[in-house]
């Protein structure tokens, strides 16, 4: 018989010591807050609201190898009468990560990590809008990508921006 590497045992079933791995701990809501200030009032009202998404990724390292992304959803929906109802959602997960180089990590907490986060949150969003009385409410996917991507650019350009301002020389006072 041949033998057989015993890094994969032949049919990739084992990963190497030293080969990247990633996995979800877990996942759990951080923290949700629901409003509905407006009721009963707002069920009379005929005016459609005007919706305000914001997001915001935060990272917390739990250890070396434990990651914590917490993907923070508001959600406001506004008309000229008044607030229909507010959702501010912190959804989180815990993600291990072994072996990553270093500059594969910020991608993956801020792109993949939210990404895999992202239909359990709008899931809730869309529960926690149905028990405020309204219609669920389904959120667009997020291009983690392109925010991800723009965030490095605007890092990118301000650091240009401070390089290439001319800094004030200090001058010695001149007797007179």
């Amino acid at each position: 018989m041949a033998e057989q590497d015993s890094t994969n045992g032949g049919n990739g079933s084992m990963q190497s010591a030293d080969e990247a791995q990633v996995s979800i701990i877990a996942q759990y809501i951080k923290d949700l807050s629901v409003e509905n200030p407006s009721s009963p009032q707002v069920f009379q009202w005929q005016n459609q609201p005007q919706l305000d998404v914001q997001f915001n990724i935060n990272i917390d390292n739990v250890s070396d190898d434990v990651h914590e992304v917490a993907l923070k959803i508001e959600v406001a929906a506004r008309s000229d009468n008044g607030v229909h109802f507010v959702v501010d959602l912190s959804y989180a997960g815990l993600f291990g990560i072994r072996n990553a180089p270093q500059e594969a990590l910020a991608p993956f907490l801020l792109v993949e990590a939210p990404r895999l986060l992202f239909p359990f949150a709008r899931q809730i969003i869309a529960d926690a809008v149905t028990n405020t009385g309204f219609p669920p409410l389904l959120l667009d996917p997020i291009d983690f990508t392109q925010a991800y991507m723009a965030q490095v650019q605007a890092q990118q350009d301000g650091e240009q921006g401070a390089a290439s301002e001319p800094v004030p020389e200090e001058q010695e006072p001149q007797p007179q």
